[in-house]
């Protein structure tokens, strides 16, 4: 076993200085991103394109594949941080949040529906002087009737 930790050396400190740089942007971008997210962004039952959707079509499918090849890279390197030293679920988190899948925004608002979650939220958006976040409560089943 010392033999193999021995042989792989060099990639498991490649792997610990990843953790720790990964560590260091998530703790300086993460108050920035949720101060980014527009108050309402919860309320709306689909998520709204982004500026580059009709105006500039092509920059915009070159950000989505820079935004997915670094999600895929954080889910992949937050799942060999579980087994090693470093923030393991956080970079798995940062992965899923930066990816795009079917049922993204589904996942994104019922997390947001979290007492805890969404407290921590706001808590950021507060000292970044943002308005909190707002949320539906009603339930989808709210919205159907029966005769």
């Amino acid at each position: 076993m010392i033999s193999w930790l021995s042989q792989y050396q060099e990639i498991f400190t490649w792997l610990a200085l990843a953790s720790a740089i990964t560590f260091v942007v998530s703790l300086v971008s993460l108050p920035w991103l949720v101060a980014r997210i527009p108050e309402d962004y919860f309320l709306h039952s689909e998520r709204h394109g982004g500026p580059f959707k009709v105006d500039h079509p092509i920059v915009r499918v070159l950000l989505l594949i820079g935004k997915n090849t670094l999600g895929i890279t954080l889910l992949v390197g937050g799942f060999i941080m579980l087994f090693i030293p470093g923030q393991g679920l956080l970079t798995v988190a940062m992965g899923l949040l930066l990816m795009d899948y079917p049922g993204k925004f589904e996942l994104e608002q019922r997390l947001a529906k979290n007492n805890a979650v969404l407290s921590g939220l706001n808590w950021l958006r507060a000292r970044a002087n943002t308005a909190p976040l707002k949320i539906d409560t009603r339930d989808k089943t709210d919205d159907c009737t029966t005769d």
